[in-house]
């Protein structure tokens, strides 16, 4: 019973400290939990169980870089654990909830960026900590480094349009945001099959017949079902894992002298 009473102790005291430590992450921090859970509370309120599940996983997310540093016994510099926080606000609340994927075209290619920042960030992390371990035998260079980090941000982004396909296949969803296109070459309009693209241009409208006997018409060219989306996240995701791969490899050619940069990278967490 004491050595419960004493570990409890030992956790509220570490609690305090790291909210003195960083005061502004928990000042951040619990503005945007009172905001989602008011949304959620009046989501359950008005039946919208879709927006306070969504609420739901975002105070899930938002523990969820507390618990990495406990866990895995690493710190988070402040500017990046507020990058993260509004990162999920943003892209579940702002994004889903408040519509501002349509709303606004260029969120989710602002979040697309981010993420594969933030990405890297975490990959370049994790080889860092290795680097740094005295039970490895061997050391990474730092353009090895940042070349991992790179592909380890890509390989994330890929997986997540994987999940995206896999939603809007399986479950009717359009997380692969449409697009309206006005021209483009195909090989099977090819009368003689012979693998020669015929290109269609200033494409002004598409009609949909359905076998219900339903017409629908778009306006100002066809519907692309989620290609460019797809790519134009990619290479976004691109742009930020080259930003950061770059920001990385500076910093362990310099041993950690970048101030900007130890804004963004996790360190090893040293023993009290």
């Amino acid at each position: 019973m004491f050595g419960n009473k004493k570990e409890k102790s030992i956790l509220w005291r570490k609690t305090k400290e790291r909210i003195r430590e960083k005061r502004t992450v928990f000042v951040v921090y619990t503005i945007l939990v009172i905001i989602v859970v008011g949304i959620l509370v009046r989501s359950v309120f008005i039946g919208s169980y879709q927006n306070a599940a969504l609420c739901a996983l975002s105070l899930l997310l938002f523990m969820l870089p507390g618990f990495a540093q406990q866990k895995f016994g690493f710190e988070l510099p402040s500017t990046l654990e507020i990058i993260v926080l509004c990162f999920i606000f943003a892209a579940e609340i702002l994004g889903e909830i408040r519509c501002y994927y349509v709303m606004y075209p260029g969120w989710d290619t602002m979040l697309h960026t981010l993420n594969g920042f933030l990405c890297a960030a975490i990959g370049f992390a994790l080889l860092d900590m290795f680097n740094r371990s005295e039970q490895l035998t061997f050391k990474l260079s730092p353009f090895y480094m940042a070349l991992v980090a790179f592909c380890f941000s890509m390989t994330v982004g890929v997986v997540w349009e994987f999940f995206e396909f896999g939603m809007d296949t399986f479950f009717g969803l359009d997380m692969q945001k449409d697009k309206i296109v006005g021209s483009f070459a195909s090989v099977l309009l090819d009368p003689e099959m012979a693998n020669n693209a015929q290109s269609v241009k200033d494409i002004t409208q598409t009609v949909i017949h359905t076998a219900s006997g339903e017409i629908i018409t778009v306006n100002g060219g066809y519907l692309d079902i989620g290609i460019y989306d797809t790519m134009k996240d990619l290479w976004v995701n691109f742009v930020g894992a080259v930003v950061f791969s770059i920001i990385g490899f500076f910093y362990v050619r310099s041993r950690g002298r970048g101030r900007f940069a130890r804004q963004f990278i996790p360190k090893v967490k040293t023993e009290d």
